[in-house]
């Protein structure tokens, strides 16, 4: 066990794996991760590697499509993941262990143009699909208008669920309040669970690219600010409404992004409360570090700092423009992973 590692889950951090590479799961299982998370991009980057051209030869003699592989070899490697992880989730029962599975990122591909009520029907229908017969996976719906409205729907069928592309605070709430009224349609809450993901570093992106007015000792700490007040905020609120099993906030994006930062800025600033899923990049330098962490979630800037980040970040700027690019960055994924199902059918299918 990595000793920097070991203090970041002393901090009372939840470890999580950004990626569901087998081999990688299998290295940060070894350090203490407790569960992983998967997209589009991280299964494309996993085909051309390769190593999946067997099962992937397979189902193209079965004469599947390119989208039918995509999936079934993405369900397969959450499959995986979720066996690495299933002793956590049993002796936790139930509140870590998870592997989250993103729906079909296409549902909100602009050029498609969906209406919004089939939007919301899709994502449940999906939704439904792929969380049945599996007690670790969560399902993971954008924090979008339709896949706001969707997981209320879920969360009363008994999904797990993981909010995500979340920027701001209107936007947690929204999708909070939503997966609770759910919830309480359940006969019971005791195996309710649901998560949040907060994206940090990405915020931090969009205010050096738009704020460049914000001093240096302001600039580049928005997003760790905005991190720790929906956590607090989603502290509060389930205090009042307490369960069985914790309703927690994922800190996303937690990797750096400028060359002047510590590869640990986020790690270090939110440690001590609810899940980091770090890129795997992340998590193996913090690893080979000899950075010890503490709880640090809790503290902020001083209040002049707050002050001059909350005179000059416009939210609902800031919340149209990074879900202007997340969406694009949502869908362009999901396209890059077809397109590499169709070039293997192309090279396999005269191998």
């Amino acid at each position: 066990m990595s000793q920097a590692i070991q203090s970041l889950i002393d901090s009372g951090t939840k470890l999580y794996l950004d990626s569901i590479d087998p081999e990688l799961v299998k290295q940060n299982v070894a350090w203490g991760a407790v569960g992983a998370t998967s997209n589009p991009i991280i299964v494309a980057g996993l085909i051309d590697t390769g190593r999946f051209d067997s099962q992937i030869r397979k189902l193209i003699d079965q004469g599947k499509d390119d989208e039918t592989i995509a999936w079934e070899v993405t369900d397969q490697l959450v499959r995986d993941a979720q066996k690495a992880f299933h002793g956590v989730w049993n002796r936790t029962l139930g509140d870590a262990g998870w592997v989250s599975f993103e729906l079909d990122p296409l549902i909100e591909d602009i050029e498609l143009d969906m209406p919004h009520r089939d939007r919301v029907e899709r994502y449940i229908e999906l939704g439904r699909k792929w969380s049945a017969g599996h007690d670790n996976r969560m399902i993971k719906v954008p924090a979008t208008p339709a896949g706001i409205e969707a997981v209320e729907t879920l969360a009363a069928d008994g999904v797990t669920l993981n909010v995500t592309l979340i920027f701001s605070d209107r936007q947690y709430v929204a999708a909070r309040d939503r997966v609770w009224a759910g919830a309480q349609r359940r006969k019971s809450l005791d195996e309710f669970k649901s998560v949040y993901s907060i994206f940090v570093s990405r915020i931090d992106q969009f205010t050096a690219k738009n704020y460049s007015s914000l001093s240096e000792s302001a600039q580049g700490l928005y997003g760790i600010v905005n991190a720790k007040r929906i956590w607090q905020a989603n502290q509060t609120f389930w205090k009042k409404h307490s369960t069985k099993l914790s309703q927690e906030i994922i800190f996303a994006s937690t990797g750096t992004k400028s060359a002047k930062d510590a590869p640990w800025k986020y790690v270090a600033a939110l440690a001590g409360s609810d899940i980091q899923t770090n890129p795997p990049d992340t998590n193996k330098v913090v690893a080979a570090s000899s950075e010890q962490f503490s709880y640090q979630v809790d503290q902020l800037p001083d209040a002049a700092i707050l002050k001059e980040l909350d005179a000059t970040v416009n939210v609902e700027q800031l919340e149209q423009g990074l879900m202007e690019e997340g969406l694009a960055k949502f869908a362009t994924p999901q396209k890059q992973l077809l397109a590499a199902i169709a070039s293997k059918r192309a090279v396999l299918h005269t191998a």
